[in-house]
């Protein structure tokens, strides 16, 4: 086993930073407070300082020449001999993804530079402390458990020794009498006197010696002492149980067996057990009682030592269990929004408003492009909730069809339709005392909207074709990339369910507009998608990074995403390189009079849908609806004029 340093210092603190002016500072700031610091520039050189002696803490850079912290910090971790040595990294490097590699490869902290000195030695003697308190309750843990296990099998020794003298007392009545010498170096060895009480006279009529020091009386001879005598020491609380115990066996003839005190003139208390067996008479009438006293105060004085011992044990594994819940909330903390990657200040405000949200039962609506990221807003908000432990139950409402949608978030009952042979939950009793994402709310027909109002106002649901209310406990999430205020106005949604559902409203911003996340975002997917694919990419090509920051990425990070995983998928070597044909930087001239036409084609489409609607009274099926007048099917539309906006209602006739 490595030796660990002996030092009067506060601690002993290993240094490995390759910045001289950096590992000057660390080394002025610690030595000042007391610590015994070692310096080390390399991160080859610190691994060496550790082989030979045990640090009490270790402060790390991130990025240095050779051997960079990650590794130095990795290798440590895997050393059963040093494992248990708390890593702090201190970088100038302050990006979301080196803290997460960082506490991934096993850091207990990470501090950015330039170094504050109050915050490093709050945060290092914080670790130390812990790290001694750890060691010093295991310690104590493991002490205690041995002097228990070695008191228990004493006790349990002892009780066995003792129970097999009583089994010997108790065979027979001529046995003891006929051997007077072993039962007396019996009641020796097991702190037994024997007694017998005669029940009419009141009086006992043998006492053996044993019970003579166990009242710490003076012997005598002839006769056993007067019961007045001992019956002063017995506990004033215990004497009750006495009468009782010898009503009982006069009544019941039964054996007699009571637990009492007796308390001695200097004020120390014994504990005793008796037991006795009744003798009887010709006429069947009980006329003595034979028995034994055991002196059981040193057993019970170990029983009250091991309870205090178990609940000394509990208190410890209870602060045991609180450091570690201590120390994995500080671990979520960290990996709250993990796969959430950026610092730009449009992303921050959302993150700021998620991590204010998620502890309350409020509804939160999520906007912003396709691609954006929303599910992973919602996902961040339940995992921080107080349903976390609670199902998440995700429903893509644009990818059900709208007949079937009413039925998949409120269930239905058997027969309920064609179809429905068996009662089905819906997606909200699945979500009970959990979390539900309503994904593409905006496309949920008008029909369904009034349910969902209702779920949302009452916390109540019927199946479809049931009539039983059915309560329901769950926190609705909702995103869309539509505009709801404009879907409200055209009339294809409900003003009220819009002002349910947007009770805590956060907008995704698009990747255009945190276009200074984009290097932290290619680095983090790079990451995933080589280490999935058992791929090493160690640099970005120059051309590909600045290709990547200025296109415009209309499919926002799910565009990205697939770029990079493709890219991964066919890169050669260790340089990361995106063709330059899969991102025009530009829009070119020639796509303008494609963009103006297709606007006037939509504005052509919008004109012959409300006249069509207008010659039919607002009717769409049917021999004389609009879509037979269009010479197009029901089906479609009904989502033209949905995605168009147009309100249909507003051309039925009066």
């Amino acid at each position: 086993m490595i030796p660990s340093l002996e030092s009067k210092h506060k601690g002993n603190i290993l240094v490995i930073d390759d910045e001289p002016a950096s590992l000057r500072i660390l080394l002025t700031i610690l030595t000042e407070q007391g610590y015994l610091v070692h310096p080390a520039n390399e991160g080859e050189l610190g691994l060496q300082f550790v082989k030979h002696t045990l640090p009490d803490l270790v402060l790390v850079d991130v990025r240095m020449p050779g051997m960079d912290g990650y590794t130095v910090c990795s290798n440590l971790k895997n050393d059963p001999a040093t494992e248990a040595i708390p890593v702090i990294f201190v970088s100038s490097a302050d990006h979301a993804i080196d803290k997460v590699r960082a506490f991934r490869s096993g850091a207990v902290d990470y501090v950015s530079k330039p170094v504050d000195a109050e915050e490093v030695l709050a945060r290092i003697e914080t670790h130390i402390s812990l790290r001694r308190l750890r060691e010093n309750l295991e310690s104590m843990v493991e002490v205690r458990t041995a002097q228990l296990i070695a008191t228990n099998a004493r006790l349990e020794a002892e009780v066995t020794e003792r129970r097999h003298a009583e089994a010997e007392l108790k065979k027979s009545e001529a046995g003891l009498r006929r051997s007077q010498f072993y039962l007396s170096e019996a009641q020796r060895l097991s702190h037994t006197g024997s007694w017998a009480w005669d029940l009419h006279r009141r009086e006992y009529v043998h006492w053996s010696g044993e019970l003579y020091q166990f009242f710490e009386l003076e012997p005598q001879l002839g006769s056993p002492p007067p019961f007045e005598v001992v019956q002063k020491y017995f506990h004033p609380e215990d004497w009750p149980k006495f009468d009782a115990a010898l009503e009982r066996v006069s009544r019941e003839k039964e054996d007699f067996a009571i637990d009492f005190r007796v308390v001695l003139p200097d004020g120390r208390i014994k504990f005793a057990h008796s037991v006795g067996q009744p003798t009887l008479d010709a006429s069947g009438k009980v006329v003595e009682l034979v028995g034994s006293t055991m002196d059981v105060t040193e057993q019970h004085s170990a029983r009250t030592e091991l309870e205090q011992a178990l609940e000394e044990i509990k208190t410890l594994r209870d602060q045991l269990y609180q450091e570690n819940l201590s120390l994995r909330d500080e671990i979520d903390k960290v990996s709250m929004f993990e796969e959430i990657v950026g610092s730009s200040e449009p992303l921050q405000r959302v993150l700021g408003h998620v991590a204010r949200v998620a502890p309350t039962d409020s509804t939160v609506l999520i906007t912003g492009a396709s691609g954006t990221g929303k599910e992973l807003v919602a996902r961040a908000i339940h995992k921080r909730s107080k349903r976390a432990r609670g199902p998440f139950v995700r429903v893509n409402c644009a990818a059900i069809p709208q007949s079937l949608i009413a039925s998949e978030l409120f269930g239905h009952e058997k027969g309920a339709f064609t179809g429905a042979i068996q009662r089905r939950a819906g997606r909200f009793e699945l979500a009970n005392r959990g979390t539900i994402f309503l994904d593409e709310v905006g496309e949920i027909p008008a029909e369904t909207q009034i349910v969902l109002l209702r779920v949302l106002q009452e916390r109540e649901l019927e199946r479809v074709g049931g009539s039983v209310t059915v309560p329901v406990d769950v926190r609705v999430l909702a995103a869309t990339n539509r505009d709801l205020k404009a879907a409200v106005e055209a009339g294809a949604f409900r003003l009220d369910l819009f002002y349910r559902l947007n009770v805590f409203p956060v907008h995704m911003p698009s990747l255009r507009e945190r276009a200074e996340d984009i290097p932290l975002l290619v680095e983090y997917f790079i990451a995933r998608y080589a280490d999935k694919g058992g791929r090493r990419i160690a640099n970005i090509h120059r051309k590909t990074m600045e290709l990547l920051t200025a296109y415009h990425w209309p499919g926002n990070i799910r565009e990205l995403q697939n770029v990079i995983e493709r890219a991964v998928i066919l890169c050669e070597g260790d340089t990361f390189v995106v063709d330059e044909t899969w991102l025009p930087c530009e829009r070119s001239a020639s796509q303008e009079p494609h963009v103006a036409l297709a606007e006037m084609l939509v504005d052509q489409e919008r004109e012959a849908i409300e006249a069509a609607l207008a010659d039919t009274g607002g009717r769409v099926s049917g021999p004389t609806g609009a879509a037979e007048k269009l010479g197009i099917p029901r089906q479609t539309l009904e989502s033209r004029i949905r995605s168009l906006g147009i309100n249909k209602y507003r051309f039925k006739s009066e």
